[in-house]
């Protein structure tokens, strides 16, 4: 079944640790071992104190060959019954309450060395499977991110990573544990009467027939109450961004609604999911009990009937063997309703790490150090969900120009541009530097030629140095602050609490929007990029900051390859080629003296803005 092949593909993150795997074996062999030996020594005691069974007249002779080992319970014996011959039945209580204790803190002590073992094994999976998502989440092309919902990836890497941890990874000690338990227990009530075991092993399957029919839903409802888990992150992350418009307009009944109905339905989802998981624990309790009391009458019959075949010593240590044998199995059901509840979340962590990256870096890339030459959209067409977004775009930048794309929103101008740094891949045509696809070249090689400025001046929650050097380790003070004074921001951040080393708050919540689009500008005036990409940079400013913005703009382009993307027309006149882009097509093209006295769609744009 898939929630099976969940679970063992699970397991591979446990591989590289196997080792603690074999140790906590070991240690879980040996405490089973200690904690079975300290039950069965009450058998000999009883027979001997109910007179059942005479002592060894001599001492067994114990080796490490099979016979030597089967002859360990009569040396035990003889031990025993010396003992109480020496001490009197009273010393012989005390012997076994020490045996007993013995067994005990040896049967803990390697019990706490396998959870030791197990502990470091199930974190450290978990650990990199949590890495293995994160970087997954890193590696998915912006296509993914702008149509995912960024509630829905958090979730994955919380929500769903945590019951992984909480229901396969606390389960999995359970999957090397509780065989060995079940079959070393088997073994002894073998030995002990093949008939009372012969009756057991027909009666628990019916037990565990009843109990498997509790949990089918289970993997289905826990899917469903981890997307719903996925949906109320979802509202939350939403509320937090957008708190200033919910507020704005009195919009927060209506967000509280929305937020109690997900909780609500996830509520009940969760309830009727742990139910049917709680039903599986006493249950199974429930039906054991019933196999001990079928047990019991049988195994009296064979004690205290015609032909008895059992001694009353060995009747007591089988039930009390049984009664620990319900304990594994029991554990074995519970552990495999949790790994059924993860399997759901596992299910859709492997969606996400299953999703094919549409922008792949080739085997063989080219890298390349240096921007030399021109930059080239031949034939350019992209399309999204089969929606075209770009119609055969043909467009030249040599070095050291700037290229405006100016035109009405939803146009495909943001697009153009993100394609140059392989944020998406056309669907047709080429886009060229320096005369070679980008497609061939290394990725990071790529982007390292660029330096991006958008509307949404995307800062860190981290301080104001780290910002502008973010993506460039190493960058002495000295380099930042001249980024800064590039950027119009030295004497803003000079100002603030602690300088550069002031911390910015999430998103750069702290600062104004000017100020948090000059940290962006300086950001890529550290990184000296020859190719600019301005996206909108600054139409989100008021008058003063717009000014303070575009100087610095002008001071970063001297000198470089741009390519400038603008809704205000005030910004881009002095660039070297303005095109018009209307439905994903270049409808014009020019300085913008040519298309303003061409009296097209640019002079449109530009009598709309003058009434602005």
């Amino acid at each position: 079944p898939r929630r099976m092949r969940n679970f063992f593909r699970i397991l591979r993150y446990a591989r590289p640790y196997r080792r603690y795997a074999v140790l906590n074996v070991v240690f879980n062999l040996v405490s089973t071992l200690f904690h079975l030996a300290s039950l069965l020594v009450f058998i000999p005691f009883l027979n001997l104190l109910f007179g059942q069974t005479p002592p060894p007249s001599a001492r067994p002779a114990v080796d490490l060959s099979i016979e030597g080992i089967k002859r360990l319970p009569d040396l035990f014996n003889w031990r025993m019954a010396s003992y109480i011959q020496e001490h009197g039945q009273m010393g012989g209580l005390i012997f076994i309450c020490v045996v007993v204790a013995g067994c005990f803190l040896l049967k803990n002590l390697t019990r706490y060395f396998a959870l030791w073992a197990i502990g470091i094994l199930r974190n450290r999976a978990v650990r990199d499977l949590r890495n293995e998502v994160y970087d997954k989440i890193l590696d998915l092309p912006m296509r993914f991110h702008t149509g995912e919902r960024k509630g829905n990836t958090i979730a994955r890497i919380t929500n769903d990573v945590q019951e992984v941890e909480f229901s396969i990874m606390n389960y999995i000690e359970m999957v090397f544990r509780e065989p060995i338990t079940i079959l070393l227990s088997l073994s002894l009530m073998i030995g002990i009467s093949w008939k009372l075991t012969l009756i057991a092993l027909l009666l628990l399957p019916v037990s565990g027939l009843l109990i498997g029919r509790v949990g089918k839903s289970l993997r289905k409802e826990g899917l469903r109450a981890q997307q719903k888990a996925a949906d109320l992150l979802s509202t939350v992350e939403e509320t937090l961004t957008g708190m200033r418009v919910v507020k704005a307009f009195n919009g927060e009944e209506q967000m509280r609604r929305r937020f109690r109905r997900e909780n609500e339905m996830l509520n009940k989802l969760n309830v009727f999911t742990l139910r049917r998981r709680d039903m599986a624990s006493p249950l199974s309790e429930f039906l054991g009990a019933l196999v001990m009391v079928t047990l019991v009458y049988f195994g009296g019959q064979l004690v205290i009937g015609e032909g008895a075949t059992l001694s009353g010593g060995e009747f007591i240590g089988y039930i009390i063997l049984f009664s620990q044998l319900l304990a594994p199995a029991k554990g074995f059901t519970t552990g495999y309703y949790w790994i059924k509840k993860g399997g759901a979340s596992a299910e859709r962590i492997f969606e996400l790490l299953a999703i094919e990256n549409s922008v792949k870096e080739k085997p063989d890339a080219r890298p390349i150090a240096a921007f030399n030459d021109r930059v080239e959209f031949k034939a350019v067409q992209f399309a999204y969900d089969e929606k075209a977004v770009l119609r055969t775009i043909d467009l030249l930048i040599p070095k050291g120009r700037s290229v405006a794309l100016v035109g009405t929103s939803g146009g495909g101008k943001s697009t153009l541009a993100g394609l140059l740094p392989r944020f998406y891949d056309a669907t047709g045509g080429k886009v060229l530097i320096d005369g070679i696809d980008v497609r061939d070249l290394r990725i990071q090689d790529l982007r390292g030629l660029m330096g991006i400025v958008t509307q949404d001046s995307i800062l860190f929650n981290d301080t104001v140095a780290a910002n502008i050097a973010f993506g460039q380790p190493g960058m002495s003070m000295a380099d930042i602050e001249r980024a800064a004074q590039v950027a119009n921001a030295h004497e803003f951040i000079t100002k603030l609490d602690s300088g550069y080393q002031t911390m910015i708050g999430d998103m750069g919540n702290r600062l104004s929007g000017g100020q948090k689009q000059r940290l962006a500008i300086a950001r890529a005036v550290l990184k000296n990029p020859p190719i600019l990409i301005l996206d909108e940079a600054t139409s989100a400013l008021d008058t003063e900051s717009e000014r303070l913005v575009q100087d610095a703009l002008f001071k970063m382009m001297e000198g470089r390859t741009s390519l400038v993307i603008a809704h205000r027309l005030s910004t881009i006149q002095h660039c070297d080629e303005i095109c018009v882009i209307v439905e994903g097509a270049i409808v014009e093209r020019g300085t913008h003296a040519e298309l303003f006295a061409f009296g097209g769609q640019y002079r449109r744009l530009c009598d709309m803005q003058a009434f602005d």
